[in-house]
C-alpha cells in the first residue's frame, strides 16, 4: 500500500549524510500549466505516481541560471559549473510518500556538463544554445536545442518580476520540492535536496513562444499558463540517491 504523501512544507527536511553536489539556482521563472493526472502518469518512472494539487497535476517550464556547480561541500567550478538551463518537469510522489519532480528534459548550455551528467546520473540533460538577459526590469530567456534532437525544441520566455509573494499553498506545491525521481540503471531513484525557503515573487508574463514542452511529449499546454512565478534563487545541496523501494531512514 502506498504511503500518504508528505505534507507540503516550505522548509526542507535535513539531508542524511554529506551532500554529493552543491549548486545555486538564480533568476528563475516558473511557468506552469494544469494537466490531468492520467495524461502525465505514463511519463513517470515505475514506483511513482502523479502528485496533485487542487484536483490536478501540473507541468512546469523553468528557465534559470545555474551558478557554481561543485562536488560535495567544495567550491563551485567557475566556468564549467555556470550556465543557463531550462527544465520541463512533472510532479511525482513515490510509494514511501516522498514528493518530488520528474524531469522530461534539462536543457543546458555546457556540453561537458551535459555529457557527464547523462553518463553518471542518467538524467535527461540536453545541449542547447541558451541566453538569459535582464534589461529595464524584464528578464528574457531563450533556448534552442543543439543535441540530441529535435532541433526545433525551442523556447522564449520574457517576464517582469513583481512584488514578493505572500504565503500561498499552490506556489508552495509547485516550488517547494525536496527531491527528484529518476530512472537509472534499471532502478527508480529518489535524490533529495535541501535549500532555504524560496524568495518568491509574482511575475507578469510578457512573452511565451514555446515548443519545448510539446517536444517532451506533454500535451495540453498550447494555451496561457495557469501560474507564473519568479525567484532570485537559492543555494542547493543534493544528497545521495536512494532506491524508491528502500525504507525511509529519516
Amino acid at each position: 500500500m502506498s504511503a500518504v504523501p508528505d505534507p507540503v512544507t516550505t522548509t526542507a527536511p535535513a539531508l542524511t549524510g554529506r551532500p554529493i553536489t552543491r549548486q545555486s539556482w538564480r533568476d528563475l521563472t516558473f511557468v506552469h500549466w494544469r494537466v490531468p493526472p492520467d495524461v502525465v502518469a505514463p511519463l513517470l518512472p515505475p514506483g511513482t505516481r502523479p502528485d496533485v494539487h487542487d484536483g490536478t497535476s501540473w507541468v512546469g517550464l523553468v528557465p534559470f541560471r545555474m551558478v557554481g556547480v561543485g562536488a560535495g561541500v567544495g567550491p563551485g567550478i567557475p566556468w564549467l559549473g555556470t550556465f543557463p538551463e531550462t527544465n520541463v518537469r512533472l510532479y511525482s510522489v513515490d510509494e514511501q510518500g516522498r514528493r518530488g519532480v520528474v524531469f522530461r528534459t534539462l536543457e543546458a548550455a555546457r556540453l561537458a556538463f551535459v555529457l557527464g551528467t547523462r553518463a553518471v546520473f542518467a538524467l535527461p540533460y540536453t545541449w542547447a544554445r541558451m541566453r538569459v538577459t535582464e534589461a529595464d526590469g524584464v528578464v528574457t530567456y531563450t533556448s534552442r536545442r543543439r543535441w540530441p534532437g529535435p532541433r526545433d525544441a525551442t523556447t522564449r520566455v520574457a517576464v517582469r518580476p513583481g512584488p514578493a509573494l505572500d504565503a500561498d499553498d499552490e506556489a508552495a506545491f509547485l516550488t517547494a520540492r525536496w527531491g527528484l525521481h529518476t530512472r537509472a540503471y534499471g532502478r527508480t531513484l529518489y535524490v533529495p535536496n535541501r535549500h532555504e525557503p524560496w524568495p518568491l515573487q509574482t511575475a507578469e508574463l510578457l512573452a511565451l513562444d514555446d515548443r519545448l514542452v510539446a517536444a517532451c511529449g506533454v500535451p495540453g499546454t498550447a494555451r496561457p499558463p495557469d501560474s507564473v512565478l519568479f525567484s532570485r534563487g537559492v543555494r542547493t545541496d543534493f544528497g545521495a540517491p536512494v532506491d524508491v523501494r528502500s525504507p525511509r531512514t529519516a
